[in-house]
Parts: structure tokens; C-alpha cells; sequence
């Protein structure tokens, strides 16, 4: 036995006796100092045993000699604590004293060795059998929001967790409540767990099945209101998990669908069915139900929800033995509500940045299916879906997210094909605006292109051009010709859109024959032809020549923006030419 072991150990022993002696005293003040001067004892020693890790970096047969001393000294010291908790002339004041500060404490000693680990969970055990569980139940979550700090959080959070999920099953009255306290610490550690390194996805997984399990216990257990209540908790926290889960997978996919099997159970426990997760019907059911007198805190815990819910449908579609969803597709190639709310909620995997590509490959291919075979004439205008159009705009915005980003050719291919086939899902009433939507609040120059081009593309169908969307073409052009940050557009940089913005204008006038008023009447055509049209032909011209210049010092780069800017400038001539013909016949 190593000195460092004699003195830890032997000042261990001493505080623990003179705590029982403290109570048969009647001292409580010499009790609560004793278990303090403890806690403080058991921290210094965890300090030594990170401070030696820290030093050890180069591992040697010295160094790794001393870890192993390091180990045993803990061991005793653990097993020591764990033999006075056991002791039947233990008092009870005693114990529960103990019970305010050693969780916490001992955890931190859980990442050490297996054996270390054993012990950590026999001592939180230990007072979760001996103590009320309603006093337990804040000391846990306090010790695991502290733990949140520690260097090895998955490690000294695994005997916390272990008891929480025990005194989840020993609280005897208002159960919603005090899950409604644990709940959102317990999946901030799981968050916080899911970010790190070294995080293996199983060791997650199975922490966070083990609280599910002790909820659903309890839930089972309940009547009427509050079992509808804790069952409803469950839902959330299985979608929350999800979400956890899924990020925390940094390599294949397929590591994760023996661990998403598992909650199948537990999902239909809660009545969750994977059509009514992605249309968001089974979240917004459940937060109905729980929401009524909760404070903000609470909710804000359960905010990766709808990811979580969609992702339970991704998982399905990666295996079908996660479950068969086959009938749920077809349902939604037919509705086209449940269609348009699906899209509100896979844009939650679009738009998450910490995520495997894997995942948002995946989605796109679920959006390709449930707009598989819908066309333009078959979206039904009698339907309102003005209620849609703000999420199916998120959903088209996090699908731009995809095109620019996706590593490969062929997600953007397909990611392509999908942004052009919603908005051909989206009423003729409400597609206009949408377009409008995205192609203003968009920073790439490339995808306003895109998008302009697709209002140009929608433009040529008879059902769009019986709307009065050319009225806004002028609006569309001038965002790109003279933006409203002021100044004109900027070349090379702007290039696409401004070709893009002088096609759609172009093909407008080519089409539009009704003249006199609005798009074509003579104030507003002047106003583009000067303010324009004229200035920007200055200013292509300016940067052709400017690039003829620079052809010289470089010389593929410069070739290929003259090769985009001739274009630009035979466009806008033919624009100019247009306009003239116009102005002539008013």
C-alpha cells in the first residue's frame, strides 16, 4: 500500500467515524463540517489522479506502474466508503447527510477502471435505497449538471444516470413534476456526451434506453391524467434521443439500427406511428398535452423534437426493420396536406449542420418518393395552403443549403431535381411568392440564378402565366440590377444571377402581350430601360474591357469570365432591343 493510499484512506476512515460520532453527540453542525471536510478529502484525491494522467504522456512501465497504484489507492478508498454506507449501525441522519455530497464526488471516479465504475454505481445505489427518493432526486440531477463540466463526462455521468433511472421508479407522488425537473438535465448531459471525440454510439444509446425504460416504468404504473402526461414526456424524450443519437454516429450509418430497433417498443407504447412523426402530428399531439402549465425552461429542453421525429422516419427508410413504411409513402403521395407538412419537418435534417451526409442523402431520396409522380395539374388549388407556405419556404431554403454544400455531384443532382419538384407541388397562388421569398433572402449568387431561372421555368405554364406574376418581374430583375444596398451589381462576382435576372426579363417580354399596364406600360418600361438597362451596359462593357486587359497575367481565369460576361452582354442587348421595340409602339 503506497504512502499516498495510507493517508487518503486512513483521513477517509477518520472523517466517516467522527460523523458517526457527531450524531451521537448531537452535533449537527460537526456533521455537516465532517461531511464537508470529506467531499473536499475525495475531490484532492481526484485532482491527483487527473493531475498524474495529464502528466503521464509518454507511457512507460514506470508511468504505467503508478496508474495502476493510482487505480488500487482509489479502489480502497471507494470500497472503504461503500463498506461504511452497508453497515447496519449506520444512522439514518448520517446517510442522508453522506447522500447531499458524495454523488457527486464519487462519480468523477467512475472513468478509472471497471472496478472503479462498479463501485461508484454501488455507492449511488446505496443511498438511492436508503434515502427518500425525493430528496435523491435533486442531488442526482445537480451532480450530473456539474458533472457536465468534467473531462470525462460520459464516464462519471454513467453511475448518476444509473441511479436517476432507480429513483424515477421509487418516487411515490407527483411523478410529472419530478420527471419534468430530471428530464431536461438528463438529456443536456446526453447532448453534451454526443458531441465528444471518443463518444461510442452504444455506450450513449444505452444510457439513454435506461432512463426511457424507468419513464415508461413509471408511466405504467399511473392513471387517468398524469400517466397520459408521463406517457406523452416519454414520446418527446424518445424523439430528443434521437436526435442525440443520430449526431453522435460519426462513421456508418448502419452502427446505428440495432440501436434504433430498440425503441420500437417504446414508440408504440407512446402511439407513435412514423406517418404521424413526419408530418408532425405525433409531436405537436404530445406537446399539446404536456405544455399546458409548463415554464419555457422546460420546453426549450425538448427542441430538437421535430429532428428527432423526422429522423425516426429516415431510420426506417435505412432498414426496414426499424419499420415497414412503405404505406406511409403512398399516403403521402396522395395527401397533399400531410405532403406539404412533411416537407416542414425533413427540413429540420437538411438544415442540421451536425450530422453525417449520410442522413440528408437519405432525406432528399425520401422527398423524391413523395413527390414522385405529382405534377403541376394535379395540385389541387381549391385546397388552402396558405397554412403551408411559411414552412414549405424553410424546407426550400434548407434544400439550397444542400445544392451549394453537398460533397458529391450526385446529391446535388438529385437535390436539384427536388427543389424543382416541390415548388411545382406548391399552388399556383401561393408558388409565386414563395419563389419570390427565396431568390430575396438568398446570399449565393449562384442560387439566386437557380431560383430565378425557376420562376422563368414556371413562368411558361399555362396555369402560371394566367396569375399576375409578370407584374413582380420588374421587382425580381431590379433586386439584381440595382440591389438595394445600392450600387450596381458587382463582375465577376455577380455574374449568375445577372444572367439569370436578364434571361427572365427577357422572356418576359417575349410573352407578355397585354401591354398598356403594369410590366408593360410605358412608365415602367422607361424606368427599367434608363435606370437599368443603360447603366449596366457601361458597366459591362467597362469590365470586358478591364478583362482584356488582365488577359495577359491570367489567362484561363480571365478567358473564362469574358466567356460569361459576352453572354451577359448579348442578353442585355437583346433586353435593350426589346424594350425600344416597345417604347415605339406606345
Amino acid at each position: 500500500m503506497s504512502a499516498a493510499t495510507v493517508s487518503y484512506l486512513h483521513r477517509v476512515r477518520e472523517l466517516l467515524a467522527g460523523t458517526l460520532s457527531s450524531v451521537e453527540a448531537g452535533g449537527s453542525l460537526d456533521l455537516e463540517s465532517l461531511v464537508s471536510e470529506l467531499a473536499s478529502c475525495l475531490n484532492s484525491l481526484s485532482e491527483n489522479v487527473a493531475s498524474s494522467a495529464s502528466d503521464d504522456e509518454h507511457e512507460n512501465d514506470v508511468t504505467l506502474n503508478a496508474r495502476d497504484d493510482e487505480e488500487n489507492d482509489v479502489i480502497q478508498v471507494l470500497d472503504e466508503i461503500l463498506k461504511f454506507l452497508s453497515s447496519p449501525q449506520i444512522d439514518q441522519d448520517v446517510i442522508d447527510a453522506l447522500s447531499f455530497e458524495l454523488p457527486k464526488v464519487i462519480s468523477k471516479f467512475a472513468g478509472l477502471s471497471s472496478r472503479c465504475l462498479e463501485l461508484a454505481e454501488a455507492i449511488v445505489d446505496r443511498f438511492v435505497v436508503a434515502c427518500n427518493p425525493r430528496d435523491m432526486l435533486p442531488v442526482l440531477c445537480e451532480a450530473l449538471d456539474a458533472a457536465r463540466v468534467s473531462l470525462s463526462l460520459s464516464s462519471s455521468s454513467t453511475p448518476l444516470l444509473h441511479g436517476l433511472s432507480k429513483v424515477f421508479i421509487s418516487v411515490r407522488r407527483r411523478h410529472y413534476e419530478q420527471l419534468k425537473v430530471a428530464v431536461p438535465i438528463v438529456l443536456n448531459v446526453l447532448k453534451d456526451m454526443s458531441l465528444e471525440p471518443d463518444m461510442q454510439p452504444e455506450g450513449l444509446f444505452d444510457k439513454a434506453l435506461g432512463i426511457a425504460v424507468s419513464i415508461k416504468d413509471v408511466a405504467s404504473k399511473l392513471e387517468k391524467e398524469e400517466g397520459t402526461r408521463v406517457r406523452s414526456l416519454l414520446g418527446l424524450y424518445l424523439m430528443q434521443i434521437t436526435a442525440v443519437l443520430s449526431v453522435s454516429i460519426k462513421d456508418k450509418l448502419d452502427s446505428g439500427v440495432p440501436l434504433v430497433i430498440q425503441l420500437k417498443p417504446l414508440l408504440a407504447y407512446c402511439g407513435l406511428t412514423h406517418l404521424g412523426l413526419i408530418t408532425g402530428n405525433d409531436p405537436e399531439r404530445l406537446l399539446s398535452t404536456i405544455s399546458k402549465d409548463d415554464d419555457d425552461d422546460f420546453l426549450n429542453s425538448l427542441h430538437n423534437i421535430n429532428l428527432g421525429a423526422s429522423l425516426l422516419f429516415i431510420w426506417a427508410r435505412i432498414s426496414p426493420e426499424v419499420a415497414d413504411v412503405a404505406n406511409d409513402v403512398n399516403e403521402l403521395q396522395s395527401n397533399p396536406e400531410k405532403r406539404w407538412l412533411a416537407y416542414g419537418m425533413l427540413k429540420h435534417i437538411l438544415a442540421a449542420r451536425d450530422l453525417l451526409w449520410e442522413f440528408k442523402r437519405h432525406t432528399i431520396e425520401v422527398l423524391l418518393d413523395i413527390v414522385k409522380g405529382v405534377t403541376p395539374s394535379q395540385c389541387n388549388e381549391e385546397i388552402d395552403c396558405s397554412h403551408y407556405t411559411t414552412s414549405i419556404y424553410a424546407a426550400l431554403q434548407a434544400v439550397t443549403l444542400v445544392i451549394m454544400y453537398a460533397p458529391d455531384a450526385d446529391l446535388r443532382k438529385k437535390t436539384f431535381e427536388t427543389l424543382k419538384r416541390i415548388i411545382s407541388d406548391i399552388p399556383v397562388p401561393q408558388r409565386f411568392d414563395v419563389l419570390k421569398a427565396l431568390v430575396t433572402n438568398s446570399q449565393s449568387s449562384t442560387m439566386r440564378g437557380i431560383l430565378l431561372d425557376q420562376v422563368k421555368n414556371n413562368m411558361s405554364t399555362s396555369s402560371l402565366q394566367a396569375t399576375d406574376c409578370d407584374a413582380h418581374v420588374s421587382e425580381l430583375v431590379e433586386l439584381v440590377l440595382k440591389p438595394p444596398h445600392g450600387g450596381p451589381p458587382l463582375f465577376p462576382d455577380q455574374c449568375d444571377e445577372v444572367l439569370a435576372a436578364l434571361n427572365l426579363y427577357r422572356f418576359a417580354l417575349l410573352n407578355n402581350s397585354t401591354g398598356g399596364n403594369g410590366f408593360l406600360s410605358r412608365k415602367t418600361l422607361e424606368r427599367d430601360y434608363k435606370g437599368w438597362l443603360l447603366p449596366l451596359r457601361t458597366i459591362v462593357s467597362g469590365s470586358i474591357a478591364e478583362n482584356q486587359r488582365d488577359k495577359d497575367h491570367d489567362q484561363e481565369s480571365s478567358l473564362e469570365i469574358l466567356c460569361v460576361l459576352n453572354r451577359i452582354e448579348s442578353l442585355l442587348y437583346w433586353c435593350i432591343e426589346l424594350v425600344e421595340e416597345r417604347l415605339k409602339t406606345h
